[in-house]
């Protein structure tokens, strides 16, 4: 019996409280994010963990939570507490595109000049290339004058603009010769959406997935400060960086960053849920109608992180692949997954989508460690081994080890 199957059924009687084997699935869930939180609390500066997994499309949903809301505090966490999923917002500004294309308003080939005139030096980028990290515009977020403006006042509030502006006219190579992570692309997709729908970013997301489509419940967007009301919600969330190229943010350093705003996220990563409102979106993003089939091809095409050329999918000898805001992963044991681990300035959220299985799990950790510091492969390999080792007596499945080990590669 596959997995999927396997885990679904054992997770239906966890839920349905219909087994004493099933809540001990919880259990060891449980203990997976909290041996995490005691041998990575400190080097991490971590506290809070939030786990959702759904085996199957029908299955009811797992959550599992661990540690405090704030770090050296006593209120524990729940699995309705938010966490920021930063670069996972990405592929909302993605389907987003997508679906204006459906529309007939626009096409992915268009190039920004025809859009975004008011960047001339940027006229001949497709809209496809800003999605899958080709157009070779360097990030704004890599620069020290950005780094140092927000470290002086992480309250204050950056137009789209004015992010763009730290960075352009520059560009690090012609477009499509290479692969180059930017959240730059996504303020300039977040401003092509305004600008072809004549509308706020904010008020699409409502209107699209928040009100209509998924319906998203605890889920919520702030191109600013976010609201106290969902702050008291949030578990806090740190900064912890050391890396020489944080040094700028070093003012920063183990604050709690919920009251900071995120106008310097935006489209690029501003979104804010739980991660079991989130496994509603990783579904609808991957399997439902939400995009015509054309559509979902096009979110779906790869191009190697290696090469920057596309590629039908990633393979054992070009393991990583990124699509239109979404990244996939050939890993040894489980194949290929579709994953992604957005970061903010204090949280982290990955999300792993198996379209062999229809497995989802999504995590939440609560800081951005050094960049050398970040475990969380370990703690998914972990919670696949967990989830392997309690579904075993009800089929064939491969060792925890090579599923460990894949999953580890895949968080990153």
């Amino acid at each position: 019996m596959a997995l999927r199957v396997a885990i679904s059924a054992i997770l239906c009687l966890t839920v349905c409280g219909q087994a004493t084997a099933a809540p001990t699935l919880r259990e060891a869930l449980k203990a997976d994010l909290q041996r995490y939180l005691a041998a990575r609390g400190s080097i991490e500066h971590v506290c809070a963990a939030s786990l959702s997994i759904s085996a199957a499309p029908n299955a009811p949903i797992i959550d599992v939570a661990a540690g405090t809301t704030t770090y050296g505090g006593t209120v524990a966490v729940t699995p309705a507490d938010l966490f920021q999923i930063g670069s996972n917002t990405k592929a909302f500004t993605a389907v987003m595109l997508l679906e204006l294309e459906a529309a007939g308003v626009l096409h992915v080939s268009d190039r920004v000049g025809k859009w975004l005139p008011q960047y001339p030096a940027y006229k001949n980028i497709t809209i496809a290339q800003l999605l899958n990290m080709t157009s070779g515009i360097p990030t704004y977020d890599d620069t020290e004058a950005m780094l140092t403006a927000y470290a002086r006042d992480p309250y204050g509030y950056w137009s789209a603009d004015e992010l763009v502006r730290y960075v352009y006219p520059k560009t690090d190579f012609p477009p499509g010769a290479k692969w180059l992570y930017s959240n730059t692309a996504y303020i300039m997709s977040q401003e092509i959406i305004e600008k072809a729908t004549h509308d706020d970013y904010a008020d699409e997301l409502d209107k699209r997935f928040f009100e209509a489509g998924p319906r998203l419940r605890d889920t919520y967007y702030y191109a600013a400060t976010i609201p106290s009301s969902i702050q008291r919600r949030s578990v806090a969330g740190y900064f912890f960086n050391h890396t020489p190229g944080s040094r700028a943010l070093a003012p920063l350093l183990a604050r709690d960053v919920r009251p900071f705003s995120m106008s310097w996220a935006q489209g690029a990563g501003a979104i804010i849920s739980t991660p079991h409102a989130f496994i509603r979106w990783v579904r609808a993003l991957y399997e439902s109608p939400m995009l015509a089939p054309a559509q979902r091809r096009e979110l779906l095409s790869v191009v190697s992180l290696a090469t920057g050329q596309p590629v039908a999918d990633a393979t054992a000898q070009d393991p990583r692949t990124f699509g239109l805001g979404v990244a996939q992963l050939h890993a040894p044991g489980m194949g290929l997954v579709w994953f992604y681990e957005g970061e903010t300035l204090g949280y982290r959220m990955v999300h792993i989508y198996s379209p062999k299985t229809h497995m989802v799990i999504v995590l939440g950790l609560n800081s951005q460690p050094d960049n050398n510091q970040d475990q969380v492969g370990k703690l998914i390999g972990a919670i696949y081994a967990t989830l392997e080792r309690y579904s075993s007596s009800n089929g064939k499945l491969g060792s925890a080890d090579s599923v460990r080990g894949s999953a580890s590669t895949a968080s990153r």
